[in-house]
């Protein structure tokens, strides 16, 4: 793929099975995305992101929680092990806290974030259930940039599956991943083009 725009130096935040940040890194070596994972950080040292990651070639940090005395100290411990990298841009891809206030002032609108549920509905923990809970017909994922609420910031993207009457959180889960996988991959291809401008809370496409 020839571009003008050079490639995009990313971190990848993860604090589980890293699916998504797989589906991403497999995008970025075929090419679909112009930039590349740097640096991998983790909040638990034993996450399925740590075996999956392995095989990249790229520095994996853990940073847990529990060493440090406040959440600031854990915040800063980030920014300073993200410094050396010069990154980018962060994707979160099923990291599991909100980001720090530092995190966000030093990366404003460069922190990316998908969940799996058609925000602003169903924000927080368990979007596939609170759908099933909540009976609607349509479900599906939202690619947004982060802000300092919990799921609020600004929609980059979103794309939609059915929600079944016999259906629970691990079926929904299962049929809307891969749609998780290719609407991130869209999304962060736009991102790394710098093909994303926002205006208030509009992102818009160019």
């Amino acid at each position: 793929m020839t571009n003008s725009v050079s490639k995009k130096r990313l971190a990848l935040f993860a604090s589980g099975r890293g699916s998504n940040g797989e589906a991403l890194y497999k995008a970025m070596q075929e090419g679909l995305i112009n930039g590349e994972f740097v640096v991998v950080i983790t909040d638990h040292a034993d996450a399925g992101i740590v075996e999956r990651s392995k095989g990249w070639g790229i520095p994996l940090i853990a940073i847990e929680r529990s060493p440090f005395d406040s959440k600031q100290a854990f915040e800063q411990a980030q920014l300073d092990a993200l410094e050396p990298y010069c990154v980018d841009g962060i994707v979160l891809a099923g990291y599991m806290r909100i980001v720090g206030a530092g995190l966000i002032a030093r990366y404003e609108h460069k922190i990316l974030n998908i969940h799996p549920a058609l925000l602003p509905s169903f924000p927080g923990l368990h979007g596939h259930q609170q759908a099933i809970d909540a009976g609607v017909k349509v479900t599906g994922c939202t690619v947004h940039f982060v802000d300092a609420g919990m799921d609020t910031g600004p929609i980059i993207m979103q794309n939609t599956v059915r929600v079944y009457p016999d259906d629970t959180e691990d079926t929904l889960s299962e049929r809307l991943l891969p749609v998780e996988h290719a609407t991130y991959r869209e999304a962060l291809r736009l991102f790394c083009e710098d093909a994303l401008r926002i205006d208030g809370r509009i992102v818009h496409y160019i």
